[in-house]
């Protein structure tokens, strides 16, 4: 794609504008960017951080404001991580963990933030290698559909259930006989 200014070089930054409820797709290449940073809001000196946007939407959010000083009492506030010591005002202040055990210790705090970040999901799928894709997928497919077994049951539709538990017991056997080829071959 060329760049939507100069109309030679490659476009880099792709981004969508909104002016007053209008959307526009902009596409621009880097030269271009920095002349024209002001018109297209991009911080030449600074480019674009993924850190400050999270940053950014710890702050906008209402529920994050009050994290860790409303949504727990005093003598439950987690106070620092015990592996590297960053406080969670220190990650509000700068959108970055100090470490993985960060994750763990702030889970509590950052669970409202990454369900809207991530449309609900609170659990890193990752990606799936392609030469293992298949069985992974259909490892997670039955997953998923026990939790829904589970719902059904604990709802009383035992029809539902059944169809269910079926289509479980399909997936794990053909899940066997994958493995199996896989082992002879």
């Amino acid at each position: 794609m060329i760049c939507q200014e100069c109309n030679e070089r490659p476009a880099t930054f792709h981004f969508t504008k909104v002016v007053n409820g209008e959307k526009k797709e902009v596409h621009i290449c880097e030269q271009c960017a920095k002349e024209h940073s002001d018109s297209y809001g991009i911080s030449a000196s600074h480019g674009f951080s993924i850190h400050n946007l999270l940053s950014g939407l710890l702050n906008m959010d209402s529920s994050f404001q009050n994290a860790g000083t409303q949504m727990f009492s005093h003598s439950e506030q987690i106070s620092a991580c015990p592996k590297c010591g960053m406080t969670f005002q220190q990650f509000r202040k700068t959108g970055r963990f100090g470490c993985a055990e960060c994750y763990k210790t702030f889970h509590s705090n950052i669970t409202p933030i990454l369900r809207k970040v991530h449309s609900g999901n609170t659990v890193h799928g990752g990606k799936i290698p392609k030469r293992i894709g298949g069985n992974l997928h259909v490892r997670r497919q039955i997953e998923m559909l026990k939790k829904e077994l589970e719902a059904l049951i604990q709802q009383e539709e035992f029809e539902n259930a059944a169809h269910v538990r079926d289509q479980i017991r399909s997936l794990e056997q053909s899940l066997k006989s994958t493995d199996s080829e896989e082992e002879q071959g």
